[in-house]
């Protein structure tokens, strides 16, 4: 049985600069330093920060007076922003800038009079925390079917965003809808779907016409993990998200030649490393990692206010 790894895989810049300003909070401050929700969507990495200090609450109000306070790599909206100024905390904005370039058109848009359309899950904290920075009409979009039955006031003057997590897939077919019903439609100079979310998503397709099986490293939370999934189940390549190697059932190998192995943007590449001594024990003679896009982007932490 072969192994392939995906190329590009795991940690993106947003993830790990996210990561960083947690780490460096912690080592400049001491502990408890608090981030509100999770700073990424990763079981392990939640872990780890916890044990290093790391307090993750759901609400501001939980949060001492005058705490190191970090917001998490998906964004949070206005109203959260001002809320933690008036509870007296000190904050670290950890939004990844892509998210913060949504965040930032959406405005935009809204000041020249525009409908704003949300592409993207309801209730996801990207999408909430977008939503939350509209000074105008606002609207989450999540089907083409739901395109039908927008209202808008003025349908010459109708924009959009997505969140940098979708699927390329999905968002091809509700685009063509949006496009159909709102010929004047306002769109991004280049698409809000991040860089490492795009990479990611090629590699699958790729290396979905050489493999009978795709193993995706991530939580079941993470938007991006579970397009990679689907990306590949897409294509006729039987897919499964798993945390950890542990939760690989023997049986999905039964009539497997070649195995892919791929990981969210926000999951550790030594989850990855544990997966490919698992399948080493269960039968995996040689491991390969495709030829892919290399990503050097960085970005770079802030400091508290």
């Amino acid at each position: 049985m072969e192994v392939i790894l995906a190329k590009p895989r795991g940690f993106c810049a947003g993830v790990k600069r996210a990561i960083t300003i947690v780490r460096e909070a912690l080592e400049e401050y001491g502990p408890p330093v608090y981030v509100l929700h999770e700073i990424v969507h990763n079981s392990h990495v939640i872990q780890e920060l916890a044990a290093k200090g790391a307090v993750f609450v759901e609400h501001l109000e939980e949060i001492p007076t005058g705490s190191v306070t970090i917001f998490s790599a998906h964004g949070v909206s206005l109203a959260v922003v001002n809320q933690a100024q008036e509870l007296g905390l000190r904050t670290i904005d950890a939004t990844c800038p892509l998210v913060s370039r949504v965040h930032r058109r959406v405005t935009r848009l809204n000041k020249i009079g525009y409908d704003v359309l949300v592409l993207g899950h309801k209730g996801h904290p990207e999408v909430e925390g977008t939503c939350g920075h509209a000074t105008g009409s606002v609207q989450v979009v999540s089907t083409p079917e739901e395109v039908s039955e927008l209202q808008v006031v003025d349908f010459q003057r109708v924009g959009y965003v997505t969140q940098t997590t979708l699927s390329l897939d999905d968002t091809r077919d509700l685009l063509a809808a949006l496009r159909e019903r709102f010929p004047d439609l306002n769109e991004p100079e280049r698409t809000d779907i991040c860089y490492a979310t795009t990479n990611r998503q090629d590699a699958v397709r790729e290396m979905a016409t050489q493999v009978d099986l795709l193993l995706v490293v991530g939580s079941k939370n993470s938007s991006n993990s579970n397009r990679l999934r689907e990306a590949a189940e897409y294509r006729g390549v039987t897919s499964y998200l798993i945390d950890q190697a542990e939760e690989i059932d023997p049986a999905w190998l039964n009539g497997v030649h070649c195995v892919g192995v791929t990981a969210g943007a926000s999951a550790p590449e030594i989850l990855v490393e544990d997966v490919i001594k698992w399948l080493k024990a269960h039968g995996a003679t040689t491991v390969r990692e495709m030829e892919g896009k290399d990503e050097n982007v960085v970005f770079a932490a802030p400091t508290p206010k």
